[in-house]
């Protein structure tokens, strides 16, 4: 069994944030030309001017309703995997945000429930079950992942999982 697809009993520190965060605030566009190592100290730091720099590695982001809309810019998804972030948490993200953060390894959990989750709070993720632990035990859960995409999260995005593929054909 791939590893993503086990239960992670390892907490995860929650960042909260609310509806409708785009791709311009994942990803500002005056920094765009620097590259990821640029970008990402500068992820989310409109609305929380402390995450760059005080996210770790395994932290999930809880978001409300939207998330990623905007532009089609890869560098938004990019910027969260670049600082470690393990899952994104919302009800409903923009259909190129959703496809891009695979495409780069970032695990998105449709979960409509989200709000309940409470900023800096432990939770655990359950990718079998398909929920998410609340520090409280509440099992919130989450909509179904295709195995495809959860295998592209666990190779590390696409271009990993297509040169993992090619290195064992050969």
């Amino acid at each position: 069994m791939n590893t993503v697809h086990a239960i992670a009993t390892t907490p995860h520190r929650v960042w909260k944030f609310g509806d409708d965060i785009d791709t311009d605030v994942l990803a500002p566009g005056a920094y765009m030309k620097l590259g990821i190592d640029g970008i990402a100290p500068h992820c989310l730091e409109a609305v929380r001017p402390e995450f760059a720099s005080q996210v770790r590695p395994g932290d999930v982001l809880v978001a409300g309703a939207n998330f990623g809309i905007g532009s089609s810019r890869e560098q938004a998804a990019a910027a969260l995997v670049h600082l470690g972030v393990r899952a994104v948490i919302a009800p409903s993200y923009s259909g190129l945000y959703f496809r891009n953060a695979f495409n780069l390894g970032l695990l998105l959990l449709t979960c409509a429930r989200a709000d309940e989750l409470v900023d800096g709070e432990s939770v655990t993720l359950d990718l079998q079950g398909l929920a998410v632990t609340s520090a409280a035990g509440v099992a919130l859960p989450c909509e179904p992942i295709p195995d495809f995409l959860l295998d592209m999260v666990a190779a590390g995005g696409l271009l990993n999982q297509l040169r993992q593929r090619m290195a064992r054909s050969t």
